[in-house]
């Protein structure tokens, strides 16, 4: 027999049977509808708390159940109110069954959390230390380390607010941490640093409005958890890959805890002509493996909710936190797809960007680029709206899908990171890879009708070096993880051009410019969407950490006080050029196919000396500098008289014959000379060493 919890009191609420929708605590005016999903429990009740979470004052079981949602309505209740759930039924974990119902538990739909979680053993289902490990009971109470869900008001005057909606062909991306960008910004009020309205302060608008981004990616803002074995090292969980609710803001970047303030921050980056995109974790939770927390789904069903393995009793793990979520499951799905909806019609959000996308869609025969999941995003008129993105790998089987995912996903390309990376650092042979690249990875995305900018292009992320310690290390340090410098990557291409580490070398300074320089060219001058890290245009560093996932400190937070203000006009003068030439971001692939208004090829590659390389120069491992010719895409309709000459100089100073196939050319970009304005080509022409240099046609370039 499963040991039962004490018996609480009826709270002095008047309840009425409720409806089965929508999920989660709703209030209408009168009292606040429950709702609650669980297929396998045999009792759930409703718990409410005082105002400080601490004392529980009453329970109310939910009697009625519609299929296996269980729902009540409790008259006079009223926002704010804080509550958890308590779910009866076996405890068999064998048979893939964990309820506990000592365990209070999070309501996954809950709209807000109050308080933290306070690691304990009593948030174990079983007892920690017992001979039978998981397979024992644990009788504690774990209320007072549990954050409490909050009846949320989730109503907020949006005034005028407008969606930018932005087309991909126009959209440059800006990842960022909603903490750590702000964190050191001596221009944001020190008391909404770290917040989400800090991050829409105005010295931030003003810095994202000069670069010229046109939409903020932010790592995981939904609540999340610390890792015990972090706190345990004083460190935190700082990237928020941990996820514990997925409706509710995570209240460690808010002042009050209230929903409104995401919901400000969106509405001031969208006055700025700036769309929000957010990192969201649906592959897996919080709750670790079956010898993590009992927090919520775990304790709801369990065994409806997770991947199970082992007849039921441990978990698929094809994402390395333990566990995965079943979005196979229609429930769990359902929960998915309307916490998707509601950051869209309640916050406003712009897009999303799926953590390890292959685990959302691996089905039972595997990745199907037609299951369930991502059919059911691709049909929904609500997403039908806004940008998705994928992750293309897990570490499941057959984990690896760039380019496999349908329309309208886009997908993180890292082809094109470590293409771009390995060409700068002087990899032989590396010429032919990065004109796939620039041209946005064609090769693995021109197929099913899909857009060249389904290429999310990027040269570093959140995960791995920052562009500063790319040119900086040539091997990781992640000490300060407490993990022996074991985990992050280790094939890093990166090059620290003479120097490990920093450097007062002035000579190994300016190479290390240079190269930043280039590295954010080739960015902006590819095909795709690109994606540029926070912070790296500014010249930040994380001391040689590829790995700052624990790290809520000066290590992970955006360096401005050390900002590089001229690497920052440059990158902005980037964005800009990119968004005055639009046959620098076009949506259909090139392919050299003859265009009917001029007769000229969409795309032609070039030697310096001019001549088109012959398969022997792609093979050549001392090819370097790469050159091409672009014009609009032969099929598009549009007969501008356009084009552009970029050359790719990975090697030393050469000799450039521009091509004889334009009235004649202007200097628009030399990574040589960042603050050199335009300037009409000079005859011979000369690419320097390590440069980039964009030529616009005369015929196309302003007057």
């Amino acid at each position: 027999m499963t040991p039962q919890p004490r018996p609480l009191g009826r709270t002095h609420h008047a309840t009425g049977p409720g409806r089965p929708w929508p999920l989660g605590a709703t209030f209408d005016g009168e009292g606040v509808n429950v709702a609650v999903f669980s297929a396998h429990a045999q009792r759930i009740e409703l718990c409410l708390f005082a105002p400080d979470g601490r004392k529980e004052l009453g329970r109310i079981p939910l009697t009625e159940r519609d299929g296996d949602i269980w729902h009540v309505h409790v008259r006079g209740l009223t926002p704010g109110s804080l509550y958890g759930f308590r779910a009866h039924g076996p405890y068999a974990p064998e048979q893939g069954h964990r309820f506990n119902p000592n365990k209070l538990l999070v309501d996954p739909y809950a709209r807000q959390l109050a308080g933290r979680l306070r690691w304990s053993d009593a948030l174990m289902g079983y007892k920690v230390g017992s001979p039978r490990g998981d397979l024992s009971f644990d009788a504690r109470d774990s209320a007072f380390a549990v954050p409490k869900s909050v009846v949320a008001d989730p109503s907020f005057n949006w005034g005028g607010d407008r969606a930018p909606a932005r087309p991909m062909a126009e959209t440059v991306i800006y990842e960022a941490h909603a903490r750590g960008l702000t964190m050191t910004h001596p221009g944001v009020e020190e008391a909404l640093r770290g917040t989400f309205l800090g991050l829409a302060s105005e010295p931030m608008l003003d810095h994202l409005t000069r670069l010229g981004v046109t939409a903020v990616e932010l790592l995981p803002v939904q609540a999340f958890v610390d890792d015990r074995f972090l706190v345990a090292r004083g460190l935190r969980n700082y990237w928020g890959y941990q996820t514990i609710g997925f409706f509710a803001p995570e209240p460690r970047y808010m002042t009050t805890g209230a929903v409104w303030e995401f919901q400000s921050m969106v509405r001031r980056l969208h006055s700025a002509g700036i769309e929000v995109i957010l990192d969201v974790v649906y592959n897996h939770t919080g709750e670790g493996d079956q010898m993590g927390p009992t927090l919520c789904f775990r304790g709801l069903d369990n065994a409806s909710y997770y991947r199970l393995a082992g007849g039921g009793r441990t978990y698929v793990n094809d994402t390395g936190t333990g566990n995965t979520l079943d979005l196979t499951h229609p429930m769990v799905l359902r929960m998915v797809m309307d916490s998707l909806r509601y950051w869209v019609e309640v916050c406003h959000v712009d897009g999303f960007r799926f953590d390890l996308a292959v685990a959302l869609a691996r089905e039972a025969g595997g990745f199907d680029p037609g299951g369930g999941f991502l059919d059911a995003v691709r049909q929904d008129p609500v997403l039908a709206r806004v940008k998705l993105i994928a992750e293309p790998w897990d570490i499941g089987p057959g984990g690896y899908q760039l380019g496999a995912f349908p329309h309208p996903f886009a997908e993180w390309n890292d082809r094109f990171r470590d293409g771009v990376r390995r060409f700068w650092r002087g990899d032989d042979g590396q010429a032919a890879e990065l004109a796939s690249r620039i041209l946005g990875s064609a090769d693995r995305f021109d197929h099913a009708n899909r857009p060249a900018t389904a290429s999310v292009n990027f040269v570093t992320a959140h995960d791995g070096f920052t562009l500063e310690d790319l040119v900086s290390f040539a091997r990781k340090r992640n000490l300060a993880n407490g993990e022996d410098n074991r985990d992050g990557h280790n094939d890093n291409h990166s090059d620290n051009l003479g120097v490990e580490g920093p450097s007062g070398d002035p000579a190994i300074r300016a190479a290390r410019a240079l190269r930043k320089r280039n590295l954010l060219a080739t960015l902006m001058l590819s095909q795709g969407t690109p994606m540029l890290l926070s912070g790296d245009e500014i010249g930040n560093g994380q001391g040689g950490n590829n790995n700052a996932y624990a790290q809520d400190n000066e290590t992970g937070w955006i360096d401005w006080p050390g900002a590089d203000a001229d690497l920052c006009a440059f990158a902005a003068r980037l964005v800009a050029l990119r968004r005055a030439i639009p046959l620098l971001r076009q949506p259909r692939f090139l392919h050299g196919r003859i265009r009917p208004a001029d007769g000229q090829p969409d795309v032609r590659w070039r030697r310096a000396d001019g001549a088109v390389p012959d398969p022997g120069d792609w093979h050549d491992p001392a090819f370097r500098c790469l050159c091409v010719e672009l014009r609009i895409e032969a099929d598009g309709g549009d007969g501008r008289r356009d084009a552009v000459f970029a050359v790719f100089n990975g090697g030393p100073a050469r000799d450039l014959t521009l091509p004889d196939t334009e009235p004649g050319w202007t200097l628009v970009l030399d990574t040589t000379r960042p603050e050199a304005p335009p300037e009409p080509a000079r005859a011979p022409a000369t690419a320097p060493a390590q440069s980039v240099l964009l030529y616009r046609s005369n015929a196309g370039a302003p007057a």
